[in-house]
């Protein structure tokens, strides 16, 4: 799960931009993704790449822990 590092949630974040970039029109080689909380303003991006490698810049991180507030 993505959050806000300010509002510790992710109910306020909003996918701004989105890139999915293919190989031979099938293969998913990278995604990118830039975030915007609509609560505090926070921005941030995330980047996965086909090694599976994760890049997370600004106001956002990704957890594998459950939400503390929904």
């Amino acid at each position: 799960m993505i959050e806000c590092t300010n509002c510790e949630t992710a109910q306020f974040l909003q996918i701004v931009r989105s890139r999915v970039y293919f190989e031979d029109g099938e293969v998913i080689n990278e995604i990118s993704e830039r975030y915007e909380c609509t609560l505090c303003n926070a921005t941030g991006t995330y980047a996965r790449s086909d090694d599976n490698d994760v890049e997370v810049n600004g106001d956002i991180t990704v957890t594998t822990e459950r939400p503390k507030y929904a």
